[in-house]
This record gives C-alpha cells, structure tokens and sequence, in this order.
C-alpha cells in the first residue's frame, strides 16, 4: 500500500479485487460494474484553513493536495469511510447508529465489554448464570440461540436533544435497509425472537459473510422504533428510524473442532457458575451498516468454548 502525489493532476487509480478478477476471468460477459462507491479515508478535514491568508480560494486548498491512497485489492481492508448524497442542505443533523444496551439487560454487553457467544452446550450451561443463578449479561447461546434471551439491538435514529423525539425523522434519513458483515468460519446471524437462519447475500475471498437485511423482507430482524418520548430505555434521543436487533449462532467448526481456537484464538478466565474457569476464545467484530446513510457501526464479539 502507498499514497499517489495528489497535488498536480487528479488520478484515478482503479484495480478489481480478488472477486472482480474471478468474475472477469470467466470471459462469459457476466462481469458488469453495477454499483460503485466513493470513499475519504485518507482525507483529514481539519486542515480546511478558512483563515488562510490568501483568502477562500486557498481555503480548502491542503484538502485537495493531501496525497491518496493507491488502489489495492483487498477488500477487507478498503473504503472504510464510504461518501453519500443527501439532496438537502439545510440539515442541522445527520442520522447515526448506536448500540442500544439500555433497552433492558438482555441487550447490555459482558463485562469484558463484548458480547459473548457460547459455541456449544457445555459452555452455554457454564455461562448462562453465574454462581448464584442470576443470568450474566451479554451472553449469547452459539449453539441454541432460542434458549436465552440476549440479543444484539442497534438504533437509528438523530441522537440530539435539541430535538424531540416526538418529531417524525425525515424519510430521507431513515434506514431502510442494513448490511451486516462477519466471519464467516465463526458463526451466523439469526433473529432474536426464533432464532431464524438469516440469508448470506456472499462470501468474500477473506470468509466475510455480509447479510443485506430490508426491513419491509426481513420484519424479523429490522422494525420501527415505535417509542417517541424520552425514556432511559432509548439510545436515540431525538427523533428515531429503525432498529436491527438479532443473535449470533456458532459455527459448526467452532462446535465441534477447537482447530481455529488453537489457530487464531487465545485463553481467558471467564467467570460462570463455576467461578472464574479457563476459556477457549476468538475476538472479532461484527459491522452493521445503514445502506441508506452510510453510518457504520463494529460490535465487540468473542466467541468462546470452555476449555
């Protein structure tokens, strides 16, 4: 990876990833560029001067010669910070995502400050309760996701007070529409409530499975915040859109094989009805992205299995 001069002539360096050379190369006219998108990564926006002393033409002058990065080919690692177009410009605030843990216990995170997903029986029936019987939060069952109830919930919506919440939010800014990615060798996206097999949209060349969830086609993952009045069980403090709430069930190599915890996973303590007892565990991320907005959010998982 390196930067190209930008301070001359604007370039455009443009090269297919690992999956866009796999289609091209099937020679059958299949491959077609249908969507693309436009990305800031590089662009640090402070060093706008508008006090520069040659006046506004020089203002923005450092942004369009900051130097940009070469294209490369994996995708896992590029347009992390994608642009949008929104038609209005007299909008004071845009939407955001935010991780509900407020809603009630069952959608707070484990102490360590991830979710944890049990991979098989064994684990769950050690984490589910701690000590004294009482449900430990953040604990999500890998293996029977319809046995507990905790679930990930994340929000939409203006997170302003300057704003009631009982204000509709502009049809612009809600989020219609969901793109979830994660690993997948390590588990799967279900629905909170029956624990419903979400459909893969795609695997890329890296095992990351990305889940497009519509909310009129998947009302059992994506709904209407219907809560329009301040409440310490809303993360959104203005005006709110939609939330996508669901669970992770384990992989089947994660339930039955320890190969990836000795390959790419460590042991903790973690503490379970049996008190603080050694665990096999993977950390990884889960991203939700709103489609419509383009605001995106990474969750804290760790999948672990009693050792």
């Amino acid at each position: 990876m390196g930067f190209l001069d930008n301070s001359g002539d604007i370039i455009l360096d443009a090269v297919l990833t690992d999956t866009g050379r796999m289609r091209l190369a099937r020679g059958d006219g299949s491959f077609k560029i249908v969507k693309f998108a436009l990305g800031d990564d590089e662009i640090n926006y402070e060093l706008y001067n508008k006090v520069h002393a040659s006046g506004s033409a020089y203002y923005d002058l450092e942004v369009l010669q900051t130097p940009v990065l070469e294209a490369f080919t994996d995708n896992a690692a590029s347009m992390k910070s994608k642009l949008v177009s929104i038609p209005r410009n007299n909008l004071l605030y845009l939407p955001m995502l935010k991780l509900n843990e407020v809603y009630d216990v069952s959608t707070k995170r484990h102490t360590t400050g991830y979710f944890l997903v049990a991979v098989n029986t064994t684990t769950e029936d050690e984490l589910e309760v701690d000590a004294s019987g009482v449900s430990i939060n953040g604990i999500l069952m890998g293996e029977s996701p319809g046995r507990g109830g905790n679930r990930i919930r994340v929000d939409q919506g203006l997170d302003t007070t300057a704003i009631s919440p009982g204000r509709t939010l502009d049809p612009l800014l809600v989020e219609t529409q969901y793109m979830v990615e994660m690993d997948n060798r390590l588990g799967h996206i279900v629905s909170k409530d029956d624990a419903i097999r979400a459909a893969i949209s795609f695997v890329d060349d890296d095992s990351i499975a990305t889940y497009n969830l519509v909310r009129r086609d998947n009302s059992d993952f994506v709904t209407e915040i219907s809560s329009t009045a301040f409440s310490a069980q809303q993360a959104i403090a203005g005006p709110r859109g939609t939330k996508i709430a669901f669970k992770v069930q384990s992989s089947l190599e994660l339930n039955t094989s320890d190969y990836l915890f000795d390959t790419i996973g460590t042991t903790e303590d973690i503490t379970g009805k049996s008190g603080a007892t050694s665990h096999k565990v993977i950390s990884s991320n889960i991203r939700v992205t709103g489609v419509n907005t383009g605001y995106r959010i990474d969750i804290p998982v760790k999948f672990v299995k009693k050792a």
